[in-house]
């Protein structure tokens, strides 16, 4: 029997714009994907970020600290998170913003891995879709619509919706049979 391919479709919502001041997660979101198959197995949580949301974060996700006041911290939730990530691919559309976040949070939760990037390995799709389509718009609602995915759900930024639409996103993409205009 060989190995199966698993992939992880990841999202985060954050405070705002930068760990180096200060900003955290507030949604983590996972799909999985095995061997280019969507299981229904995923990963989701709100989380606690002990500080203020910034008000233009607020416009894109809707979630407001009145809202994450009774929700886990990062360090509560690492251990689930961790077990459901390691080993696989993460596909992360801007992975570097995602990554660079997850590496603080793991820092913060003083666990033993403060890298992501040390138990999985990280595809990002917004560098795939700047190869594929070099100037032009490669947002994800972008390539949704030159890919014909549907979200129409997406009235806000949420991680876990986001993760759904960037798998199937990803295995239209990735498909050999697939291109796009």
């Amino acid at each position: 029997m060989t190995n199966a391919t698993r992939q992880i479709a990841l999202d985060t919502e954050t405070t705002g714009l930068s760990p180096s001041q200060g900003h955290r997660i507030v949604e983590i979101g996972c799909v999985e994907i095995l061997d280019r198959k969507l299981t229904g197995q995923h990963f989701h949580c709100y989380l606690n970020p002990q500080r203020k949301v910034d008000d233009e974060a607020i416009k894109v996700h809707g979630l407001t600290e009145r809202f994450l006041a009774d929700k886990p911290l990062f360090s509560k939730i690492v251990h689930n998170f961790m077990s459901f990530v390691s080993g696989a691919e993460l596909i992360i559309h801007n992975a570097t913003f995602d990554v660079r976040f997850l590496d603080h949070e793991l820092t913060l939760a003083q666990c033993n891995i403060s890298q992501i990037e040390s138990c999985c390995t990280v595809t990002d799709t917004l560098r795939l879709a700047k190869h594929k389509h070099p100037d032009q718009k490669n947002t994800l609602d972008a390539l949704c619509e030159r890919y014909n995915v549907n979200n129409t759900r997406r009235e806000f930024h949420g991680a876990l919706l986001d993760a759904e639409i960037l798998a199937e996103l990803y295995l239209t993409m990735t498909s050999d049979s697939q291109s796009a205009g």
